[in-house]
């Protein structure tokens, strides 16, 4: 539609602080609305946070019991219908990775069904223009936040590349806790030609020099990655990064694999504490590997490859150790039966919602109080490709 293209191109021309206020006027002409806002969803996905607070609007609404959560949630639009008006939500989604929230105000007899493709493709060209329009404005960053974040907690979440991503192969997604204080725990992946690789990382110590340690890993990762280095050599490269700057008196224990995204097979190297569990139909078990020393321990250490295959329908969790080593008030730890239990009970969920809802779980298994460690889970779906899925 040309009416499509039309606010596209006037997102695109927009200031980046400017583009509710773009899609609000592009909504009042084309559809009659009465007025738009824009949630994006709080750093603990717990809240949907209101981007340019106005008069009489609630700054913040909960995820998991209103109607804008509901849409977020489901990732489908949600109508309410109000005396005098028809309120459309609106999940706003980039590649898998939610971002919030598209409400618009609608005269009460307004016919949606013509509406709704228009308005999911304003909703996608809203998402990628946000990402681009964090390079240049604080805006949609401090419209994340329900409360402060610490200084750890800022440089960490702006390391992470997101909160999911889907794919035909798959679809990931993590999450961390306590989302505004985590300091050690991280996490990155890239997707490129057949290929996806992962790093679930965590690096020892708390507040600033955890943060500050495990920024030099990713990035000594992601440097030995886009210099097209095979996955060991890309730990080799970070381990040098890592003990030249703490001669060993700091380390990071990192989980990496590298899947072809064509024949399921995986390639790992496991140097440290995360670890790894797959739900294959009704049946959880731990995947084990070969133990390896964290980046950073020593000088120069060799790493060697270990491979598995996943296969379509296969669910993987991967955990750091303030998930599995977090204790009750009775003192046992959460450990393997109790992920495997979490597993087996988020089965239905959406791997998008997997990552929250266990560490849920773990907060309850806690008890009262914040956790003892930062706590990481990620969670990710093997679809396979119709090569695969076929035998």
């Amino acid at each position: 539609m040309q009416e499509i293209a039309d606010i596209e191109q006037a997102l695109r021309r927009a200031a980046p602080h400017q583009l509710v206020h773009v899609v609000e006027e592009a909504l009042r002409a084309h559809c009659g609305a009465l007025r738009a806002e824009l949630r994006l969803a709080d750093y603990g996905l717990r809240s949907l946070q209101l981007v340019e607070r106005t008069a009489g609007a609630d700054p913040s609404v909960p995820i998991h019991d209103s109607p804008q959560g509901r849409a977020f949630g489901a990732q489908e639009p949600y109508v309410l219908r109000e005396e005098g008006a028809l309120l459309l939500h609106l999940p706003v989604t980039v590649r898998g990775d939610r971002l919030g929230v598209l409400t618009a105000v609608l005269p009460p007899r307004t016919d949606l069904r013509p509406l709704f493709p228009g308005l999911a493709q304003v909703c996608e060209a809203l998402g990628h223009e946000i990402l681009v329009a964090e390079r240049d404005t604080d805006l949609y960053v401090l419209a994340r936040r329900a409360t402060r974040l610490t200084l750890a907690a800022e440089m960490q979440w702006q390391l992470l590349p997101g909160r999911s991503c889907a794919r035909p192969e798959f679809a990931l997604a993590a999450h961390l806790e306590p989302a505004y204080a985590i300091f050690g725990d991280n996490y990155d992946w890239s997707v490129s030609d057949g290929r996806l690789t992962l790093a679930v990382t965590n690096g020892m110590g708390e507040g600033i020099e955890a943060a500050l340690l495990t920024n030099l890993a990713i990035n000594a990762l992601r440097n030995a990655r886009r210099a097209g280095l095979a996955l060991a050599d890309q730990a080799a490269l970070a381990d040098q990064a890592v003990y030249a700057q703490y001669r060993g008196v700091a380390y990071v224990s990192v989980l990496l694999l590298c899947f072809d995204l064509v024949t399921g097979e995986v390639e790992v190297v496991d140097a440290g504490s995360p670890r790894l569990w797959r739900l294959r139909g009704h049946a959880v078990e731990s995947v084990g590997f070969e133990a390896q020393l964290p980046l950073g321990m020593f000088e120069e250490t060799v790493y060697v490859p270990e491979r598995f295959t996943v296969r379509p329908g296969d669910r993987l969790l991967f955990g750091s150790d303030g998930v599995y080593a977090t204790v009750s008030p009775a003192g046992e730890s959460y450990g393997d039966r109790a992920l495997a239990r979490a597993l087996r009970g988020t089965r239905l969920l959406p791997p998008s919602q997997v990552p929250q809802a266990v560490l849920r779980e773990l907060g309850d298994h806690h008890g009262a109080g914040p956790l003892d460690d930062d706590a990481l889970v990620v969670c990710l779906d093997w679809y396979g490709t119709a090569s695969t899925v076929a035998l």
